[in-house]
């Protein structure tokens, strides 16, 4: 039996209006939504209030007519069950596909009747802070919140760890340190929007760019962080919007422009992009051959390609162009080249 068959049953006994708002309220019957209760108000020619009377009777007449009914009692008890082993706490989709193993077809606006009726358990909204989620009683909830927020709390004193690849290590000293289950640890942190995962599988703070990068300049970082090799900045739009962030297209004129812009990324061939701190070095093709020869003293022309390729996409014979300019390299008589003196 279905869980639609099952309201479809206890909600005979209720007179006409009571059954037409509970299912306009929930959203109950093939292609309905919830509806709010003043557009339910207007439709029946009454007030919002009214609505919200009539609806209140109608699920305290509901919830004596569910405790005589053994079906509706056993889709409860099994998901208080679950909700148990869970932690008392678990994600909406969570509940919903454990019931699809004992129900022929699980409806979430039905399940929401049936406990707001019933009340055996609780349901959370999604908003700004939490994912919509089942929990058991207040002291659930409470005790959830109160581990996310000591979590987060705890990740934001060890970010440069958690940057380091250590989020795994991290949260397990966690979950020791407050003597929680790795479960309860797991369906907590899940329904917060304070913890993001990114499109690599790097979880952390939402709050952190290289967690969660709004801006095209964070997700340029976060993909060459990730590649660890220069880019195209064609390559780099197209990545972007390969990862799918968000709905908004990534251009290549604008990743382009914040390239330019951003320090962080530095130019090393004809659109090619890498990061300063995997050891690209700003400065023309001339400016990184005086460099490398005033650090690494005179080298062979061979040398001086090696040492410049490892740091820009150059051809060697633009290095060796470059090397020819008697104003800033001189060819010593065994062949090696260095700056040239001022």
């Amino acid at each position: 039996m279905s869980i639609e068959q099952l309201v479809q049953q206890v909600i005979k006994g209720l007179n006409p209006r009571q059954q037409d708002i509970l299912k306009e309220r929930f959203g109950v019957g093939a292609g309905q939504e919830p509806e709010t209760l003043a557009a339910i108000g207007k439709r029946h020619g009454i007030t919002r209030e009214r609505v919200r009377q009539i609806e209140t009777g109608a699920l305290k007449a509901l919830k004596e007519k569910i405790r005589s009914h053994k079906e509706c009692n056993d889709v409860l008890a099994r998901s208080i069950k679950f909700l148990k082993g869970q932690g008392g706490i678990a994600e909406k989709e969570q509940l919903l596909k454990y019931q699809e193993g004992f129900l022929e077809r699980a409806n979430e606006q039905c399940l929401e009747l049936l406990i707001a009726a019933s009340g055996a358990f609780y349901l959370h909204q999604e908003d700004n802070h939490y994912r919509p989620f089942y929990y058991l009683d207040k002291k659930h909830f409470q005790s959830a919140q109160q581990f996310i927020d000591q979590w987060v709390r705890f990740l934001r004193k060890h970010e440069k760890e958690a940057h380091q690849g250590k989020h795994d290590e991290l949260l397990k000293q966690f979950i020791r340190s407050q003597k929680a289950s790795p479960q309860f640890a797991k369906n907590a942190l899940g329904i917060s929007k304070k913890i993001h995962t990114n499109p690599y599988g790097d979880t952390g703070l939402a709050e952190w760019p290289f967690i969660n990068p709004t801006t095209i300049r964070d997700r340029i970082y976060l993909i060459l962080k990730k590649q660890t090799a220069p880019l195209h900045f064609h390559i780099i739009a197209h990545t972007i919007n390969e990862q799918a962030f968000d709905e908004k297209k990534a251009l290549p004129a604008t990743v382009h422009n914040e390239l330019i812009k951003d320090e962080r990324f530095i130019l090393v061939g004809r659109g090619m992009y890498g990061l300063r701190e995997q050891g690209f070095v700003a400065g023309t093709a001339r400016e990184v051959i005086e460099r490398i020869l005033k650090a690494q003293g005179p080298l062979a022309s061979n040398d001086v390609i090696l040492a410049v390729q490892k740091e820009r996409f150059l051809k060697p014979n633009t290095i060796l162009v470059n090397l020819q300019n008697k104003l800033y390299f001189q060819r010593l008589p065994d062949g090696r080249y260095h700056v040239q003196e001022a």
